[in-house]
């Protein structure tokens, strides 16, 4: 991961603005660079992945354009020769520097031509206009606010914008641009004008092909590779399937509580299956309930589910990062959104489950991805999503939702299905019942993190939960200790957040006062 910064104006007290650009240094240790623009600032945090030499330094320019931008950008090599041939010359091996020559060829059409995943701000010196774009899942992460003047600031964090712009930060939106004052969406991933035509057996062999696809892309990586398995489905797939394209062991890393853990067993299990050199760490209720102000401060959010998730992640990268020299990490992230969860068995119908659908992944950005992206980043590590490849989301978004209800007494059955033959994992593993990751990492974590919050407040919480009615108010002792933390970090900017990640309450079945698949009648055998 990198860090990407842009003020916009100069109306801003210099030092202040540099104290918030460092707060996100952990980002890119490797170089950091905040220059000037003709009436602004343009700022970068590097982390070497493609292209290591200190050629690959941002901002890039290109005549006198400017641009920043954390991302990768896939299949850039062709691009890069296409340009080559028109012309231009490159001084490194970075992939984002195409990206100027591209908008120079193409403009802001570039942007729906780009399979990646980017977070960038670029300055066109001739119209003397800032452009900011997102990819379309928000995989990379992006924030803007104003100054007191009206100068626009982007920056890679919300925390980035603390104390240095007036009123809201806001999260800059998925598969949108700005330009010249206003945001225009290029691409809305989750839309689905058309459902694709095939049998049972034809969708599942695209689901495979094109999230084996999707991985191999995400194997090009100049700097040392790892994987983060759960044992769950999704790591385990993204591992094996790994381990299967770059023909060597592979380096697998899985975390659980001392006591409980569930998901290490079933991580031993496939990493010895895949011949991986595994590692397994432990972590104790002390170091969970230790970490708790620091996760919530790298997050940004006071949401229950992505918190919960995020102990767990935290302190395995954090691992990672002090005994390691991985600098990527590939995980199993949005699956659940495409195929289902726990709690959409319960969808009333296949046009409510695809509604569900298109909601979640039109708000990952807030919540699972954030939790990847934080909990990684701030190990300066860069995450790497297969399930969120653009050609793989736009297939799965388009199956007929009839096929994807489970009506197979199995949740996420295609997906399944589609690595049925092969030999990709072992049997009890591909069908191994879902469990949230907060839980499989133990249950008692998330038991530590209720008891230590009712520690913490007495019989008047509900009033103190009252003063944050104006959006999201907590509904738990656990909920109203998250914000509390939350608001000493990010004062008076709950709005970042949509709501809080919950199964749907309008379904039969799914009014429940947790988000943990726990509390759901059809829970089963997915904790053991």
């Amino acid at each position: 991961m990198c860090s990407v910064f842009c003020c916009t104006g100069r109306n801003v007290q210099k030092e202040a603005m540099e104290r918030c650009f460092y707060r996100t240094l952990s980002r890119g240790p490797d170089m950091t660079s905040l220059e000037e623009t003709p009436d602004g600032y343009m700022g970068f945090h590097r982390l070497a992945i493609m292209g290591l030499s200190a050629a690959g330094m941002q901002p890039f320019r290109l005549g006198k354009n400017m641009l920043v931008c954390n991302g990768e950008i896939y299949g850039f090599r062709p691009l890069r020769r296409m340009l080559e041939e028109k012309g231009y010359a490159f001084c490194s091996q970075s992939d984002c520097e195409i990206l100027l020559p591209l908008y120079a060829e193409y403009g802001l059409d570039m942007f729906s031509m780009l399979d990646a995943e980017f977070a960038l701000v670029l300055y066109d010196a001739r119209e003397g206009e800032y452009i900011a774009a997102r990819d379309p899942i928000g995989i990379r992460p992006l924030y803007y606010g104003y100054l007191a003047d009206g100068a626009i600031v982007f920056a890679s964090e919300a925390k980035n914008l603390v104390g240095l712009v007036k009123g809201r930060i806001s999260p800059f939106p998925p598969g949108t641009y700005y330009c010249k004052g206003e945001f225009h969406t290029y691409c809305d991933i989750a839309a689905a004008e058309e459902y694709v035509c095939g049998d049972l057996d034809t969708v599942c062999a695209a689901i495979r092909e094109k999230l084996i696809a999707g991985i191999k892309k995400r194997l090009d990586s100049d700097a040392p590779l790892g994987f983060l398995l759960s044992g769950g489905l999704d790591s385990s797939l993204v591992c094996a399937v790994g381990a299967r394209l770059l023909k060597k062991p592979i380096r697998t890393f899985a975390i659980g509580m001392r006591e409980d853990a569930i998901d290490l067993k079933y991580a031993r299990e496939v990493a010895a299956y895949i011949g991986s050199e595994h590692h397994e760490i432990y972590m104790t209720r002390e170091e969970v309930i230790g970490a708790l102000g620091e996760v919530i401060a790298a997050l940004g959010t006071y949401d229950i589910t992505t918190i919960r998730a995020s102990m767990g992640m935290y302190l395995l990268c954090r691992a990672i990062h002090r005994t390691t020299d991985i600098r990527v990490l590939l995980t199993g992230e949005i699956s659940d959104e495409l195929f289902g969860y726990k709690y959409t068995d319960f969808a009333p119908s296949a046009a409510a489950f695809q509604q569900e659908a298109q909601k979640r992944v039109r708000e990952l950005h807030m919540y699972d991805v954030l939790r990847a992206d934080r909990c990684i980043s701030v190990h300066s590590m860069e995450a790497r999503v297969p399930f969120g490849d653009l050609d793989f989301v736009r297939y799965v978004m388009r199956i007929d939702p009839e096929m994807k209800l489970n009506r197979y007494g199995k949740g996420k059955y295609l997906l399944r299905r589609a690595f049925a033959q092969g030999d990709w994992l072992p049997q009890d593993i591909l069908m191994r019942e879902k469990a949230a990751f907060s839980d499989a990492v133990g249950h008692s974590m998330v038991d530590d993190l209720k008891a230590y919050a009712e520690g913490v407040y007495g019989d008047d919480w509900q009033e103190r939960a009252r003063r944050y009615a104006y959006h999201a108010q907590p509904f738990t002792k656990e909920s109203l200790l998250y914000r509390e933390i939350f608001e000493r970090y990010y004062p008076g900017q709950a709005e970042m957040v949509a709501d809080f990640w919950m199964p749907n309450r309008r379904w039969k079945g799914c009014d429940v006062d947790d988000p943990s698949a726990r509390v759901l009648s059809n829970y089963g055998d997915s904790g053991k």
